[in-house]
């Protein structure tokens, strides 16, 4: 495992090679000690600005950057080799490669100085210059890269300003057209350019033919450089002489240049790969440290729990402790084992574990029932303002959760205002969501529920951890860091996002998206608080409990038994079904954990459906992500932990159905 550091000092030392990294627009946002020694600039005042300033200008004015990236962005990867700028001016020949960056959208650019290499080039060039016609090379695109000192001569135009169509200025107006149109069919599909042409003063004709140069083309198939002549035609056959004459020389020029471009080549994938390494060992860095902040924030947070609860324990063990202390002590360790439970859940939301009952409500319609419970929340200094603009706004998504997280975020306004502001609840429909950390935009009809504050706003540094859990910026014992983890994964599990616009001392807006629903049928109507009734009075009967967990089955059969119920454990689903098939008549109700190993919980549960329909099942779980991704298969669901109440009222619900 390299660390941060490490894999950084390895791009800091790979000062061979410029390696580049840019945003999805083409700006530049990475500059290794490379890029500066070839090119010139330092990270300061390369980091922002937009990649072309490493173009020179006529590739500029040819719009090749734009379409390096294109390229890139379509193809996989760019290969170009030309002219760079440097920032005092002067140019080198870069053998360069683009891609896109595996960890987001962007592109990884890396560039070599081949300047000697190309000096291979120039013999080429100085038996091109030899012969009686137009010599030239072009790039992927079809801009001309180099010609010879005829075609200059005849256009009276050095390569810079041949690129784009102005070479077409060589030839007679009547057949630029075709010309064009012939070299565009050329450079589409890769094949050979052949056409007789008119000059442009009139005086014969010439054929012009282009060829793939070497390498040939790309592993996709795309050519990379074209070599083409166009020879008056009543000098063919003395330029064809001439060429056999050169051959030889011709053959070790392109030979070396083969070479040449070949070790450019083996050196780019080697560094590709090594940048690809690294990226791997960056990522891997970054999810140990994630986990071990995690593991750290939760231990703190359960330590501190389990701190009340066995204190109260030992203090409850007392002989003479009165009855005041007693109740005030039980309540404290359920005040504190509830805490616990919402901790959890609070995690399991965040990870996109927690199992959800999605249903179609209206979000307009909740935000009015939960006002109250809001402006309690927020106190009394913190005006709230509802703005609605779409009646009715219905989603598919949890209700509670839905309720949970908007008052997460009200928490996390308020806090940020210190108590005292102005709170804005803007809902509308929206198209689509933006563009947001780092994930591309996603299509469709969404709900947004905006929440924006008047208080200091997020810094830049702060921006990208906003949804941590465990990180806040609150004072320690004034937060958990988990309300707005709990939020971030409350939206992605129900198929929206939620994004984040502020800045310092600008205040913030979280907006949360959720699909539209395409019913406009509501359902329930619970309300913010949840019910606080007493436990029903048992009907009798038999459970099976199956709870492979030994401390937790012995006290949830014990449970079973003081709520009036007959009940045998077993810690298996295979000797639960077993027992069942062994005497079908025996059990009112099966009451199973869901994460089992062998036969889970809903394996179980969908065996007895199909062989024993009349026999209800009741599925129990604290975490499962067959839950959280598939739900509960239309099974009754109790989460852990539960309470005496919850446990009667769900077999009491389950066995009158």
């Amino acid at each position: 495992m390299i660390d941060p550091t490490l894999a950084q000092q390895i791009v800091e030392s790979a000062t061979d090679f410029a390696i580049i990294t840019f945003d999805e627009h083409g700006n530049i946002t990475s500059w290794n000690p490379g890029a500066e020694a070839i090119l010139g600039w330092s990270p300061e005042e390369a980091i922002g600005q937009h990649g072309r300033i490493i173009f020179t200008e006529e590739d500029q004015a040819a719009g090749s950057p734009e379409h390096e990236l294109g390229r890139a962005r379509s193809d996989g990867r760019a290969v170009n080799e030309r002219f760079h700028l440097r920032q005092n001016g002067s140019r080198f020949w870069g053998s360069g490669l683009m891609m896109p960056l595996k960890t987001g959208p962007g592109f990884l650019k890396i560039v070599r100085d081949r300047t000697k290499e190309r000096e291979v080039a120039r013999r080429l060039a100085s038996l091109t210059d030899a012969l009686p016609g137009f010599v030239f090379e072009a790039d992927a695109d079809g801009h001309y890269v180099q010609t010879n000192v005829r075609f200059k001569t005849y256009t009276g135009r050095s390569d810079r300003e041949l690129l784009g169509d102005r070479w077409l200025e060589a030839i007679h107006p009547k057949h630029r057209d075709r010309a064009r149109d012939a070299w565009a069919e050329a450079i589409r599909t890769g094949n050979p350019f052949d056409e007789t042409f008119m000059v442009a003063d009139g005086d014969g004709e010439y054929r012009c033919f282009a060829c793939r140069g070497i390498p040939e083309q790309d592993h996709q198939g795309r050519v990379l450089r074209w070599i083409g002549t166009c020879i008056d035609v009543e000098n063919e056959a003395k330029a064809r002489a001439m060429l056999e004459d050169l051959n030889l020389s011709l053959e070790h020029t392109v030979t070396d240049q083969v070479a040449a471009l070949e070790e450019s080549q083996r050196s780019l994938v080697a560094e590709v790969a090594e940048r690809e390494r690294v990226e791997e060992a960056l990522r891997q860095s970054q999810k140990m440290e994630a986990i071990g902040q995690l593991t750290g924030g939760v231990a703190h947070d359960f330590n501190n729990l389990l701190t009340v609860i066995l204190g109260s324990i030992d203090l409850l063990a007392r002989p003479d402790l009165a009855e005041q202390k007693r109740q005030r002590y039980l309540a404290s360790i359920k005040e504190t084992a509830e805490r616990a439970a919402k901790l959890t859940n609070q995690l399991l939301a965040f990870a996109r574990r927690q199992p959800l009952k999605a249903e179609h409500f209206d979000v307009v319609e909740r935000l009015r029932q939960g006002m109250e419970v809001l402006k309690t929340v927020s106190g009394s200094r913190v005006e709230i303002d509802l703005q609605v603009r779409c009646e009715p706004c219905v989603v598919h998504a949890d209700p509670n959760q839905f309720e949970t997280a908007i008052l997460n975020m009200t928490v996390n306004a308020r806090d940020a205002m210190e108590g005292e502001g102005r709170l804005t609840l803007l809902v509308e429909e929206r198209e689509g969501i933006p563009a947001t950390r780092g994930h591309a935009a996603v299509e469709g009809r969404f709900i947004a529920v905006a929440v924006s504050d008047t208080g200091s706003g997020i810094s830049a540094e702060d921006l990208p951890r906003v949804f941590e859990p465990f990180f806040t910026t609150k004072d320690v014992g004034k937060g958990t860091g988990l309300g707005l983890s709990q939020v971030f994964g409350f939206a992605k599990q129900s198929g929206g996002d939620i994004v984040i616009e502020s800045g310092a001392d600008e205040g913030a807006t979280f907006t949360l998206y959720l699909l539209r629903a395409d019913e406009r049928e509501t359902h329930g109507d619970s309300d913010l608080t949840p019910p606080t009734a007493t436990a029903p009075p048992s009907g009798g009967g038999c459970v099976l409990l199956v709870e492979d967990n030994q401390l937790v089955g012995e006290f949830a059969a014990h449970l079973i038994g003081d709520l009036g119920y007959g009940n045998m454990w077993v810690p298996s689903g295979q000797e639960a079904l077993a027992m069942i098939e062994a005497e079908p008549k025996k059990f009112d109700i099966v009451f199973t954990d869901v994460v089992m190993p062998g036969i889970s919980g809903i394996e179980l549960a969908e065996t007895l459906r199909s062989r024993f329909p009349e026999l209800p099942v009741v599925l129990t779980s604290g975490y499962s992500h067959v839950l959280a991704a598939e739900g509960s298969h239309g099974f009754d669901l109790l989460q852990k932990p539960y309470t005496a109440e919850g446990l009667a009222r769900v077999l009491r619900s389950a066995m009158s159905k």
